[in-house]
């Protein structure tokens, strides 16, 4: 079934945004982590284990100073048998770290980031997974456009 939420949002924020590919995403992305305050939630269908050890070291500082953090991810059974294993083992490790994971059996294949519900990272690339394959993300600066994504996506029924 098809969705279409239409709202009003000012295109000054995606003219303002940025691209960024598999090289220099992780980079910002991780200095954009390191700023938060609030919270900091992420959709990845896809997980590997050296991934998610590179984010949970990060995330687990932000848990220290209070920070909220989440990931939503897909079902590991809905993956192939080898990446079915590293999924679960990707989420044992972003629960040890003290992250809220929440496993979802809709095969959603999202690649979001929102974070302080003003920053939104959105593309191709898989945040917690992401090893040889080329991927762009775009950052854009606007809570207007991470609440529309934050409703868009239905991930705010599950929030705090």
């Amino acid at each position: 079934m098809f969705r279409f939420v239409q709202t009003r949002v000012n295109v000054s924020p995606l003219l303002s945004s940025q691209l960024f590919d598999e090289r220099s995403f992780y980079k910002s992305f991780i200095s954009d982590l390191k700023h938060c305050q609030k919270q900091a939630i992420i959709e990845s269908p896809f997980l590997t284990c050296r991934r998610s050890c590179e984010i949970a070291s990060v995330m687990k500082k932000l848990l220290k100073r209070g920070v909220r953090v989440k990931v939503y991810t897909r079902e590991p059974r809905h993956h192939s048998y080898r990446l079915r294993d590293e999924a679960i083992r990707s989420i044992q490790i972003l629960r040890e770290s003290g992250i809220k994971v929440y496993v979802c059996s809709d095969y959603r294949h999202r690649k979001v980031a929102v974070l302080d519900n003003s920053i939104l990272w959105e593309g191709s690339l898989n945040i917690l997974s992401q090893r040889r394959s080329r991927e762009v993300m775009r950052r854009i600066e606007s809570p207007q456009l991470c609440r529309q994504m934050l409703s868009f996506t239905g991930i705010n029924r599950w929030f705090w």
